[in-house]
């Protein structure tokens, strides 16, 4: 037979705080959180500011001079601009592997900046549908907010 005990208030209490900083490690040590503190380590402050506000940066080809923008995401999230800043083509490339997307965000930024010519000579091109911004379903874990830690979160050096 099964018994149970009630536990007092203080164990709730305990478990509940190991609960919370359990997710918030979960939360700033997985894959993805990963991905996206390196990618924004290599994107210029203008290009962060850029892709905190509105899910993609843009980069300049280093060959051609051409400007594309890199949306959040794992495929078919890169577009050339025209001069006037508007979407002319869709471009799919990405590394091999099982990469999260920012992995694969940072691979392409750097691929169009220094090979420009051999990032294009393996992409695939696509048209662009008038709402193209639809079909970029992915959305990125939101940035964190800069705040103080609270009273658990500073055991796992919160930063």
């Amino acid at each position: 037979m099964l018994s149970f005990r009630r536990s007092s208030a203080d164990e709730r209490l305990r478990r509940r705080a190991l609960r919370k900083l359990y997710k918030v490690f979960l939360r700033k040590d997985s894959s993805e959180a990963r991905g996206l503190r390196l990618l924004r380590g290599w994107l210029s402050p203008e290009q962060r500011a850029q892709f905190n506000e509105k899910n993609y940066f843009d980069v300049v080809g280093g060959h051609t001079g051409k400007r594309y923008r890199i949306h959040y995401g794992t495929n078919t999230n890169v577009v050339e601009l025209d001069g006037a800043g508007r979407q002319v083509v869709g471009l799919c490339f990405l590394p091999l592997g099982d990469l999260v997307a920012g992995d694969i965000m940072l691979a392409q930024k750097i691929a169009l900046e220094t090979d420009e010519k051999a990032a294009l000579a393996v992409a695939k091109s696509f048209l662009l549908p008038p709402d193209f911004r639809r079909f970029l379903t992915a959305r990125r874990p939101e940035a964190p907010a800069e705040r103080r830690p609270g009273p658990f979160e500073t055991w796992v050096g919160w930063h």
